[in-house]
């Protein structure tokens, strides 16, 4: 059989299955954001715009501080951290050091605050772990907390089965030599190392999530920076949290892959500490440092911005608009001349009402900040002025079941500038009953507008693959926004 026969035409498929590529997830609800070229891979007529945290001339507000004298975080608060939404609660995992001159301060240790809306955060008197002779404080039971941290990231993880890792965390510390070691944890303030600490290479790491069966932790170093090349994004993986590959997956890169000398150090365009992750069933949004370096190579001028990149596998991330800066480092509030502005992730994202939520740090000057967009706002397609049928169709899907929903996250839509949805087979032609002439035209905007067809409110089950297509039609499509499709099942 030739190398590229089809099983189809009646030669044997062979008795190799090689998964290569992203592997088919299944999801209650699958997101297809504009910006998603392997959810949305065809358009016709259509432009990519990105949007922004930060508005021109605003700066974001400081939403944790540091603590009063004799606090555990009262010399500084440092993020690196994490935001979960459990329940109708938001938590908050942070690093922080107490005074300067408090010989029990030090080291960052990880600390905890709570919020209803993500603006206004506790502290809570966790009475876990001493300090300063109180316990009075917001410090979790990590380490009975005699070591520091460099970074840390935490996950919810209600899937498993044991109660007591329900919460699981990465965290770098100098106890084991800044190699990648993990923790659990029944409430997220009491944690139990695994006993196998460490259980990978040296690692700053910055994102962790549970995706497709796999857990994934990135960041920066695993092998890669200590052979002499520049910052970089990689990926390790495992399937029980405990044995992880010892071996990185090269996720992300901005400057070449060569080695360079000392003499390049800080003046290259990087990847700071990989990306934090926030998972949509199908796709994760990651937000990556933006390291500029300088041509001086002196770090206290570097920049750093915070960039966007998408993947749908866990290991490869890529950029929508490369270079494209989702939050600027520029006019933060509190940060010092003389420094070049820049700032870190953190990893949590939250939907709150027909807002979306991202928490993040001044780098070098701290504090969490809040950045917010419209709910799931973050970029968009729009008609080319005068295109002609413009369109978009979506990767193939399968509906096992009837009764799934379809809705669109669209702006701009009215009487003069309306958005149809067919449903396309495998030959790209559209279904019965599911036509663009069947389709109600939408031209109401809003975060999650229903489509409907004509006697039909949901989708059948189909068991051979299907697409769908999105036009954009009436007197102005150019008008019309379309930042998100969602795929919903009952």
């Amino acid at each position: 059989m030739n190398a590229g026969a089809s099983p189809e035409r009646g030669e044997s498929p062979g008795s190799i299955v090689v998964e290569n590529s992203s592997l088919p997830v299944q999801v209650q609800e699958a997101v297809l954001f504009s910006f998603d070229d392997q959810s949305i891979p065809f358009s016709s007529g259509l432009k990519l715009d990105l949007l922004m945290g930060k508005k021109p001339g605003h700066a974001n507000p400081i939403v944790v501080r540091q603590g009063q004298p004799g606090e555990p975080d009262s010399e500084r608060v440092r993020y690196y951290g994490t935001v979960i939404e459990v329940g109708e609660e938001l938590r908050m995992w942070y690093l922080g050091r107490g005074d300067k001159y408090d010989p029990s301060g030090g080291p960052l240790r990880l600390l905890y605050a709570v919020s209803k809306d993500g603006i206004h955060w506790e502290k809570p008197k966790l009475a876990l772990i001493d300090y300063n002779g109180s316990k009075q404080n917001n410090l979790v039971d990590l380490m009975e907390g005699k070591y520091g941290l460099s970074e840390s990231v935490v996950i919810y993880d209600p899937e498993d089965p044991d109660p007591a890792r329900l919460f699981k965390l990465v965290f770098e510390a100098g106890k084991y030599g800044n190699r990648l070691a993990v923790a659990y944890s029944p409430d997220g303030l009491r944690w139990n190392e695994s006993p196998k600490n460490p259980l990978g290479p040296v690692l700053e790491p910055s994102g962790l999530i549970r995706f497709n069966g796999y857990y994934y932790v990135n960041g920066q170093g695993g092998g890669y920076i200590s052979a002499g090349l520049n910052r970089m994004m990689v990926t390790f993986a495992s399937y029980d949290f405990e044995h992880w590959t010892q071996a990185g997956a090269l996720s992300f890169h901005r400057a070449p892959i060569t080695e360079y000398s000392l003499q390049q150090w800080n003046t290259l365009e990087e990847v700071h500490l990989g990306a934090s992750l926030m998972g949509r069933g199908n796709v994760i949004l990651g937000v990556y440092g933006m390291w500029h370096g300088v041509p001086s190579g002196d770090r206290s001028y570097v920049t750093m911005d915070l960039g966007l990149v998408v993947s749908n596998d866990g290991l490869h991330f890529r950029e929508p608009i490369p270079g494209f800066k989702f939050l600027p480092s520029r006019e933060e509030l509190e940060v010092p001349l003389g420094r070049g502005p820049s700032l870190a992730r953190g990893q949590g994202m939250v939907g709150i009402g027909d807002k979306t939520l991202y928490w993040y740090e001044a780098w070098g000057s701290g504090g969490v900040r809040l950045a917010t967009w419209e709910r799931d706002r973050f970029g968009y397609l729009r008609p080319f002025n005068n295109a002609r049928d413009p369109h978009v169709v979506s990767c193939p899907m399968r509906f096992e079941r009837a009764g799934a929903r379809l809705f669109l996250n669209a702006d701009g839509l009215s009487d003069n500038t309306q958005l149809t949805v067919e449903l396309l087979g495998r030959d790209f032609q559209p279904l019965p009953g599911y036509s663009g002439e069947d389709c109600v035209p939408l031209r109401t905007s809003g975060f999650r507008q229903a489509v409907r067809w004509r006697n039909k409110e949901t989708l059948e089950a189909f068991s051979l693959p299907t697409h769908l297509r999105v036009k954009f039609e009436g007197v102005r499509p150019e008008d019309a926004k379309l930042y998100a499709i969602y795929v919903a099942s009952e």
